[in-house]
């Protein structure tokens, strides 16, 4: 067998390890927050990680909302403004987590999933994770399941999908999306950055969109990072892909069709860049940017893989 998952349930919440035997290749899942911490492959005979994660599952419990590194970023994505949306003549107000004053990055960040099962064969390895939103935030008074399968193949390709259910009696407003941050080694400046856009969202001095709409073709081809600063949401051309690249490794973020908004952020300390796969806009339960009305008794996925190649 050429894949393994094996489960250490020693500390606070599980971590789940996927792992390419042959490559060397291995996925560090935390069941907090069901995020990806570690993204390890074999560069001559380093081990090198391109998350940007946590030292343990402690640490990210404690310091989860200092960046959101890898966080799931669910029912809302960015930032909600004031933490309110109307929705069938009622207005809601979220009391979860503010950033300024706007709620930030949804409900589930910090949610402890349970790992449902495991599975490893000749060709992948793959664990399943489940949690269940039961109305914890008065602002989003809305049952929901959310399951997560991370899967690992050949070539170091990883892949996340997300399918989130619910059997409320009428259709529920949602968006989805991860926020990982990722490094190749060294600082951002020296990297480059291609995506399939030609068009970002315009916001405000506060990060919430206008409603309009900016032409932006600096990264239509590759183009070096050097001191530029990014906190935008790009929209992505149909099967439009992302590669972060530097000397020596080269990241490919391949979306499907539900993930049609890229937020790129690109933090003071440089040493790393937040890709986040997002279904719609910030503040879309105002804007209607991308919002999904979820049906009762329907399962709606969201997937996007990343493949690292040694250069």
């Amino acid at each position: 067998m050429s894949f393994k998952v094996s489960v250490n349930r020693q500390g606070l919440h599980p971590v789940v390890i996927l792992e390419d035997l042959a490559a060397g290749t291995k996925a560090e899942i935390y069941a907090f927050g069901g995020l990806l911490n570690a993204f390890q492959i074999q560069v001559g005979q380093e081990a090198f990680n391109c998350i940007d994660g946590f030292e343990s599952v402690a640490d990210a419990s404690h310091l989860i909302t200092n960046g959101f590194k890898s966080a799931k970023i669910s029912p809302f994505v960015c930032r909600l403004h004031h933490g309110q949306y109307r929705y069938n003549d009622q207005v809601y107000t979220i009391q979860k987590n503010y950033l300024g004053p706007h709620a930030l990055h949804g409900l589930l960040y910090d949610a402890v999933f349970t790992v449902e099962d495991t599975i490893a064969t000749t060709e992948m390895a793959a664990v399943h994770l489940h949690y269940q939103y039961q109305q914890t935030d008065p602002g989003y008074p809305f049952d929901f399941s959310m399951k997560i399968r991370w899967e690992l193949r050949c070539c170091n390709h990883l892949t996340v999908t997300t399918t989130v259910t619910h059997n409320n009696d009428q259709p529920i407003p949602y968006a989805d999306g991860w926020h990982p941050y990722f490094t190749l080694g060294g600082p951002i400046n020296a990297y480059t950055l291609q995506f399939d856009s030609n068009s970002q969202l315009e916001f405000d001095a506060t990060l919430i969109p206008t409603g309009k709409k900016i032409t932006d073709t600096r990264f239509s081809t590759a183009s070096q990072l050097d001191t530029t600063h990014l906190d935008n949401a790009f929209e992505l051309l149909p099967n439009g892909l992302c590669v972060l690249s530097n000397e020596r490794l080269q990241l490919t973020i391949q979306p499907d069709e539900t993930y049609p908004i890229l937020q790129v952020y690109t933090p003071d300390h440089r040493q790393s860049i937040a890709i986040e796969n997002l279904s719609g806009a910030p503040d879309n339960f105002n804007n209607g940017i991308g919002l999904l009305m979820l049906m009762p008794n329907r399962a709606y996925d969201f997937s996007t893989s990343y493949q690292v190649q040694v250069l």
